[in-house]
């Protein structure tokens, strides 16, 4: 599947020939198979640079190599129909915004349990300078963190989702960081009445800044 960055390098701005390089390392990385990590890779990431919103998850299923694209399953499924309370349009955001995560190969299934395995501290160090490159180059308005491990990079470990889902903040670089819990169906996070409210008031947050970034400007 040709992705919107594979663009013909002779159309390129110095911006888009910069992140075309970047998701080249990234589908040659193999540092934590180096390291004696199993992973799959390659990286899966989609997207634009000149994206105004990101989303971060976790790290890709396998589905999402299969397919070649971030949240392809069930999760994906789900994470589009909150946005889709936003207003967004899961094609529209796929095409014209960006999709990453903190690490970007499938780390294979969880041992003795269900769900994907969580990226080792290792796994997240050695990803971390390639997250770092793709935040600064695409600088977004608003980040979409999903998922506990994603919603840590901005916020303390320490604090409990109950007291992030729902709310926003506004990091260094200016952008607007709006987390959501994990949307795939082995959480079972999203299933109370309680938590499902702070979703609707994070859903809501993130309306807003797409129909300011997006909607009325065209008006």
């Amino acid at each position: 599947m040709r992705r919107p960055y594979m663009n013909s390098t002779s159309t390129m701005s110095p911006q888009e020939t910069t992140f075309h390089q970047l998701q080249s390392e990234m589908r040659a990385c193999r540092k934590c198979t180096q390291a004696g990590y199993w992973i799959q890779p390659p990286a899966v990431t989609q997207g634009v640079v000149a994206a105004r919103m990101m989303t971060i998850g976790q790290a890709p299923g396998i589905t999402e190599v299969e397919a070649g694209r971030p949240f392809n399953a069930g999760a994906g499924k789900r994470l589009f129909q909150w946005l889709a309370r936003a207003g967004i349009d899961e094609d529209w955001f796929r095409e014209t915004q960006y999709m990453t995560s903190v690490t970007k190969c499938y780390p294979g299934r969880a041992k003795g349990g269900s769900g994907d395995r969580v990226p080792s501290r290792t796994e997240q160090k050695l990803c971390s300078p390639f997250l770092d490159r793709e935040i600064r180059l695409v600088s977004p308005e608003v980040i979409i963190p999903i998922g506990r491990l994603a919603v840590s990079l901005f916020y303390p470990k320490s604090m409990k989702l109950t007291d992030i889902i729902g709310t926003q903040k506004q990091i260094e670089s200016g952008a607007w960081v709006i987390p959501l819990p994990h949307s795939s169906g082995a959480s079972r996070w999203h299933q109370s009445t309680e938590n499902r409210a702070l979703i609707d008031k994070g859903i809501k947050l993130i309306k807003g800044h797409y129909e300011r970034l997006f909607i009325y400007i065209l008006k």
